[in-house]
């Protein structure tokens, strides 16, 4: 009788675990939703963009303001899930300043100097009986934050093309250092920027390999993550 009962013990394993993974390809899956990489704010119907009579009023030094963000977004893949997913989380911690001056030619953009607070990075996204702030965690601890707390960006300065200070919403390449874990990368960010009333409004990104700052890839059960990171951020800046 031993063996018919050592039969059916590893049948009812082998059911115990197809079933289990039946049940997780099905419970997550099309259970997974990220929000929409980061766009300039709709404008407000109240406000007016700046005229080209106005247009010195954009000299001067700029801030930033409440409703401003950073974040970064990753490819994951699930185990069993045939298509990726992605992790999105964010701070609203982020200080900063640039600038703005008439160049020889241009207005100019000059010392731009940006900072996101890491602690603070919160999942946007959302997956059905998983917690992300699992992920959260792992994330901190991969970004060594208690000693490397801080992302900083410091742009050299560049031309805006014509046209912002009609209202506009022109795009500008930012050459700049980028700083990591301790470790400082030249990158380019990719902005559109905008005025809005009183406002200087911004988006923008930039793509890397976390190798590239010394992170190592952080990993879960049932989920890798890719190495590529994409840094945005949604700027609100002010007068100072």
């Amino acid at each position: 009788m031993r063996k018919p009962l050592l039969i059916a013990g590893g049948a009812a394993l082998l059911l115990l675990i197809v079933g289990g993974a039946g049940a997780y390809l099905y419970f997550f899956s099309n259970l997974r939703s990220a929000p929409a990489a980061l766009t300039l704010p709709t404008a407000s119907p109240a406000s007016s963009p700046m005229t080209a009579t106005t247009a010195s009023t954009l000299a001067g030094n700029w801030t930033v303001s409440q409703g401003s963000q950073a974040g970064y977004r990753v490819t994951e893949q699930f185990a069993g899930q045939a298509s990726p997913h992605q992790a999105v989380a964010r701070t609203t911690a982020v200080t900063g300043s640039v600038t703005a001056q008439q160049g020889s030619s241009a207005m100019q953009l000059t010392a731009l100097t940006f900072t996101a607070q890491l602690a603070s990075l919160t999942s946007q996204d959302t997956v059905a009986g998983y917690s992300v702030t699992n992920r959260d965690r792992i994330v901190s601890q991969a970004l060594s934050v208690s000693h490397y707390p801080t992302a900083t960006f410091v742009g050299q300065a560049v031309d805006l093309p014509a046209g912002l200070e009609s209202g506009q919403t022109v795009s500008v390449n930012i050459p700049g250092q980028l700083t990591i874990h301790g470790t400082t990368q030249t990158v380019q960010m990719v902005v559109q920027v905008k005025l809005n009333g009183s406002q200087v409004e911004a988006v923008g990104s930039t793509t890397f390999d976390m190798t590239q700052f010394g992170i190592t890839k952080p990993t879960q059960p049932f989920v890798t993550p890719q190495s590529t990171v994409t840094l945005e951020f949604q700027l609100v800046m002010v007068k100072s």
